[in-house]
């Protein structure tokens, strides 16, 4: 029965993990094309939740229509963040620019509880089936989804990076603005781009969560629960993110595991990602696969 137990745990770990992985790379996104850290990556989540939820509660759309148009809507809401917010602070030191978004992370928390209030809201009835029996395993359906989804946010990431113009456009300002504006790559355009896919991304991870948990302000502390990811993997390594979200969901669970079956602290699934941060930093602070900066003084 314990090993049972530990298999399902592992299974749901690594599907969560792959949300993890979804969310780090938008991290990483903005990190590689400006250079800073989105403290308020775990709003946009909570934005999103909440914009799908109140098309399905109040206009009763489908639920594909109104995941869609939340989508839509994540990338006009990312590209206003940056050109409104953002675009005026290029230039700035960057602790002024991550000043900002812990800024911003307060003021969308605000708006959101002012709007939808703060209680828990169940999402409205999406499937008809809550969980799914595969090979013995209980699986959550929206858990399943989003493990589809991820993996085709991560194969259309892989594509858009390699073959679109834009993403060709912002894999080469991540490695040198001045290079990539000197050959005609407008530097406002990727910045953009990149807040918008941002926003659009973790918006599918928002949505999952609250269709699992229900939706309130703590969907925001997924944003900061995947940087021990980001860091794992290397903040500006968009193969390490996923990898690191793997990492990070297989880890909590099974920190749950062996908490619910030898040490019954009773929150290890919450803290173990953060004690795996600490010893990441102490050891590799770069991550596997992040770049190594080097000065010479």
């Amino acid at each position: 029965m314990a090993f049972d137990f530990l298999i399902q745990l592992l299974v749901n770990g690594f599907i969560i993990g792959l949300l993890y992985g979804v969310v780090a790379m938008s991290f990483v996104l903005i990190y590689k094309s400006s250079q800073v850290v989105n403290f308020a990556q775990g709003e946009f989540l909570l934005v999103g939740a909440w914009a799908c939820w109140w098309l399905l509660a109040k206009f009763s759309l489908p639920f594909y229509m109104a995941f869609l148009l939340t989508l839509l809507f994540m990338i006009l809401f990312g590209i206003l963040v940056q050109v409104i917010i953002l675009k005026p602070l290029i230039g700035e030191p960057i602790i002024s620019i991550i000043m900002v978004t812990i800024g911003l992370s307060i003021f969308f928390q605000a708006i959101m509880n002012w709007m939808f209030g703060v209680f828990t809201e169940p999402f409205p009835q999406i499937f008809s089936a809550e969980s799914l029996n595969i090979f013995g395993l209980n699986v959550q359906t929206a858990y399943l989804m989003s493990g589809l989804i991820s993996i085709f946010i991560m194969i259309s990431f892989a594509l858009f990076f390699k073959k679109s113009k834009l993403g060709l456009a912002m894999r080469a300002t991540a490695f040198d603005q001045q290079a990539a504006q000197s050959l005609g790559v407008s530097i406002k355009q990727v910045f953009a781009a990149a807040w918008a896919i941002s926003a659009m991304v973790s918006a599918v991870a928002g949505v999952v969560f609250g269709i699992v948990n229900g939706i309130s302000s703590g969907i925001a502390f997924m944003g900061i629960k995947v940087f021990p990811a980001v860091i794992l993997g290397g903040l500006d390594s968009v193969l390490g993110a996923i990898l690191g979200g793997l990492v990070i969901g297989l880890l909590e669970h099974l920190a749950h595991y062996l908490d619910v079956q030898f040490f019954n602290i009773g929150n290890l699934i919450r803290i173990a990602p953060f004690y795996a941060l600490i010893i990441i930093l102490m050891i590799k602070p770069y991550g596997f696969f992040g770049t190594k900066d080097i000065e010479r003084v």
